[in-house]
């Protein structure tokens, strides 16, 4: 592990904040294993910082980057084994997110939520504070909130919250026990093509239950160790790689000048895994419009994190968020065992940019 705790990084020694470093600022340690001593100072810590650019890097170096002994570093210094590197980063205020939240279902055990796309649901050391459970918890001080499952953030749509730690327990063991159905709707670049699958190892059959077009789709991922980013996954080549299936529909499709077509594709997801269905899709030539990761530069993401996309990357993108909304879920109520269907309307904006295309 290289990010480390304080704490268990220097232990008894003596933390002295450097000349110039702001009162209050938040300090992270990165322990330097041996396999990439003699790297330089920036590609070690790009490769910790998970969604950041190189130049992001570079620049976060330059303001903040320091050894043991308060000593400056600079970009191109050489780490060595067990080195140090600490980052001193003044609190910054955190982008603003969207703060309405509406309620699809709620009981005395657990909410569902229609959660907007942009609107994180886990912390990180971007969005500490504005997330989906604090937006909640704002909006009803003292209750006892938990996320049953997460979605990415910058996909919308239902999301299970637990109002109690006994209704948290059997929501997760209803999950864990794959007893939930989840649909999603994506709108991609092209239609996906089943024709692919054999290319790429897959296995496709027809899945007519849901429709004469619709087929299911098994080809296993697994994370992609070859990516400087930390979160992307790739079709899995390794004997540890991760079961993954998917159900596809074509509900639609339309086309604008430059591309050639776009598609309204239904999913319903028969495992979890990070990025299933994103990475899915593009393997099958139909990556989902507006992926910073899987779409038609993968150097998108870490601009997109850095709030640093340029004009061509817009252009290229079309969305400034990846099209994917968690249309629909379906459960035995983890309490009463009751049937329970939640459903979340299309997005003004995915809806805009679908009625757009002709």
């Amino acid at each position: 592990m290289t990010r480390l705790r304080v704490s268990d990084a220097l232990g008894s020694v003596e933390i002295v904040r450097p000349e110039g470093v702001p009162e209050g600022s938040v300090l992270s340690v990165f322990r330097v294993p041996p396999e990439v001593a003699g790297q330089r100072l920036d590609v070690f810590l790009q490769s910790q910082l998970k969604r950041t650019s190189r130049t992001r890097t570079q620049y976060i170096v330059k303001v903040s980057a320091y050894d043991i002994r308060g000593k400056r570093l600079r970009s191109n210094h050489r780490v060595q084994t067990e080195e140090h590197v600490l980052l001193w980063r003044a609190p910054w205020d955190e982008e603003q997110v969207p703060t309405d939240v509406p309620i699809l279902y709620e009981d005395e055990h657990m909410l569902a939520v229609d959660k907007p796309a942009l609107l994180p649901v886990h912390p990180t050391a971007r969005y500490h504070k504005n997330t989906l459970i604090n937006v909640l918890k704002a909006l009803r001080p003292g209750q006892f909130l938990s996320l049953g499952h997460r979605i990415d953030r910058e996909t919308s749509g239902v999301l299970l919250v637990a109002k109690s730690t006994a209704a948290d327990r059997a929501l997760k063991k209803v999950i864990e026990s794959r007893g939930i159905e989840k649909t999603y709707v994506a709108m991609t670049w092209g239609s996906p093509d089943p024709e692919r699958a054999n290319a790429i190892g897959a296995k496709v059959t027809p899945a007519t239950a849901d429709g004469p077009d619709a087929f299911r789709f098994e080809r296993s991922i697994e994370l992609d160790p070859t990516s400087s980013y930390r979160v992307k996954m790739r079709l899995g080549v390794s004997d540890d790689a991760l079961s993954a299936s998917t159900r596809f529909r074509v509900e639609s499709t339309r086309a604008r000048a430059g591309h050639t077509s776009y598609a309204r594709v239904r999913c319903e997801l028969e495992t979890g895994r990070q990025h299933q269905i994103r990475i899915h899709l593009a393997s099958l030539g139909s990556p989902i419009v507006g992926d910073k990761l899987y779409g038609p530069d993968e150097t998108c993401f870490a601009r997109g994190a850095d709030g640093e996309l340029t004009e061509e990357d817009l252009v290229r993108l079309e969305l400034p968020r990846h099209a994917l909304h968690a249309a629909r879920l379906a459960l035995a109520h983890p309490m009463t065992g009751i049937p329970l269907v939640i459903e979340a309307p299309f997005p003004a904006d995915l809806a805009a940019f679908w009625d757009s295309l002709s």
